[in-house]
């Protein structure tokens, strides 16, 4: 899905703006006009102040209150609301009632906060609206001329299928998010790595929305990230998602697309990438496989790669005065980039993205099956524990392979002839276990495609004797798999490594196969 975002102007007769002023205006309180003699009145927050809290559905035109607040309001379901924010900012939205919400706040989607200038445990307040009249005439005032991705029509293609057949009270001015052709990534879409998520933001995020808190402090923000890790673990996702999260314009750069015969032209392009991020600051520039084009210079015989890597390396050290500008760059091979870009100054801070573990690995597959038709016997959880080495691309790979499966099923009863499928056979159609489990034999882990890699199927029963040992390689190894709140409880860390020792033939290998069966885990033999 594709956001496009339009201003939209309702324009309506004076006649119709004179009678909707009165009712946005409340009366002053009579102790607040005076009227109360010299008593100074109590201070004691108004019922119509609540705090912003995150709306559960995703509805740009509605609003949520606990019924008891609504009462207390005296408004009921559908009636609309004015809301009040900071910097005067005003809008009008549809109330309507969620149980599950405290009395002292309200449910604000994140298009409605933008258009308020609130963030989440702001305050805002609230008053009945009464009758909206109806927009006469509606201008459409695109941001830009022409917006990357869209054609044809912009309102027959977004505008007049997002206010057909619907309700949607309207703010001269407001902003609002219409899906179209393909939907950003957010922060929400990514799974699997909370840890590295948080570090991001951290270093990308808050210099490019609070550039004063660094200032501040007398100190320079960052400038550049490098993530590393396994092909397919999300470095690119990441990098669009804090992007589009921030607003920052992006700019992608795919290594091997800068290289060029012509003498100096590499050097240009990349000049160019980083002169047309400043100009539309704040912005992010996307190095994706930096290591093609700042490999270590003295392990190159190439010229074109040597001024390349003096290029890039001038250019970050020139980016304490180009403003709002950070570089992410990415890479599955650290260490094959130039150690004069690794330091501070240049790349701030090297992040590992790494393989994500159980609840990294359920997480992501939520992400990918929550539009999927799941059958009732369909386990997230156990998938999660038996796809041990996958990272984000694999598991959609999985629940794809998964997918295939259902329709090869159903190929006996599908004319391929036909336009339409059945709709009968639509509706029975869902996606198995069975289906998840045959997908599992079909797709190999991403990190693990360069090595021979085997679940073993040996027991502790059947190693005889060296009952010690395997009470021992529990306790080390199985322990922290199955107990890991005991071992943060106690502030213990779990052994990394365990040396088998011995005469040949007595049981080392097996041993070691024993475990990794018994914790479900991959087992590679390196020779």
């Amino acid at each position: 899905m594709k956001y496009a975002c339009a201003r939209v102007r309702f324009g309506m007769s004076e006649t119709s703006t004179q009678q909707v002023s009165p009712q946005l205006q409340q009366p002053a309180p009579a102790d607040a006009q005076g009227l109360g003699g010299n008593k100074l009145p109590q201070k004691k927050r108004s019922p119509n102040r609540l705090i912003v809290d995150e709306a559960l559905n995703d509805d740009n035109s509605v609003v949520t209150l606990s019924q008891q607040k609504m009462e207390e309001l005296n408004l009921f379901r559908g009636d609309n609301v004015l809301l009040k924010g900071k910097k005067r900012r005003d809008t009008v939205c549809i109330v309507l009632a969620d149980e599950n919400l405290d009395n002292s706040k309200i449910g604000i989607n994140k298009v409605v906060r933008q258009n308020l200038r609130v963030r989440l445990g702001d305050v805002v307040s609230v008053h009945a609206c009464g009758d909206v009249p109806y927009g006469k005439r509606v201008h459409v005032l695109p941001l830009d001329d022409t917006i990357e991705g869209i054609t044809g029509n912009l309102f027959d293609t977004y505008l007049k299928s997002y206010f057909l057949e619907a309700y949607r009270p309207a703010r001269t001015g407001d902003l609002f998010l219409v899906r179209g052709g393909f939907r950003p990534v957010e922060f929400k879409d990514i799974g699997g790595c909370r840890k590295v998520m948080a570090q991001i933001r951290e270093m990308i995020e808050l210099p490019l929305r609070h550039p004063a808190l660094f200032k501040t402090l007398g100190v320079k923000p960052p400038r550049g990230v490098l993530l590393f890790g396994p092909p397919g673990c999300g470095k690119t996702l990441i990098a669009r998602a804090v992007a589009n999260e921030t607003g920052a314009f992006f700019f992608l750069i795919n290594g091997p697309e800068v290289m060029s015969k012509m003498a100096g032209e590499a050097e240009a392009n990349l000049r160019k990438a980083f002169e047309e991020a400043e100009k539309n600051s704040p912005a992010i520039i996307f190095i994706d496989e930096i290591d093609s084009i700042a490999p270590k210079r003295d392990k190159t015989s190439g010229e074109v790669e040597r001024r390349l890597v003096s290029q890039l390396l001038t250019l970050m050290d020139g980016m304490r005065g180009r403003g709002q500008v950070v570089v992410i760059g990415a890479t599955n091979r650290p260490n094959s980039i130039d150690i004069a870009l690794r330091r501070f100054g240049r790349f701030d801070r090297e992040l590992d993205m790494g393989v994500p573990d159980d609840n990294g690995r359920l997480e992501i597959l939520r992400i990918h099956t929550k539009n999927m038709k799941l059958g009732p016997d369909v386990r997230l959880e156990s998938l999660a524990s038996n796809s041990h080495g996958f990272v984000g691309a694999d598991l959609a790979q999985l629940c794809t392979e998964a997918a295939l499966n259902c329709i090869r099923e159903k190929m006996d009863v599908i004319d391929l002839e036909e336009d339409t499928i059945d709709a009968e056979i639509l509706d029975a159609m869902f996606v198995t276990q069975d289906h998840f489990s045959a997908a599992m034999a079909q797709v190999n882990p991403s990190s693990l495609r360069e090595t021979v890699v085997e679940v073993p199927n040996v027991k502790w029963e059947d190693i005889g004797g060296l009952e010690e040992t395997k009470r021992n390689l529990q306790e080390m190894i199985l322990y922290p798999i199955d107990h890991p709140e005991k071992f943060e409880k106690f502030g213990m860390q779990p052994s990394r490594g365990v040396l088998f020792y011995g005469p040949p033939g007595c049981g080392k290998t097996m041993l070691a196969k024993a475990v990794a069966s018994e914790c479900s885990a991959n087992f590679v033999s390196i020779k």
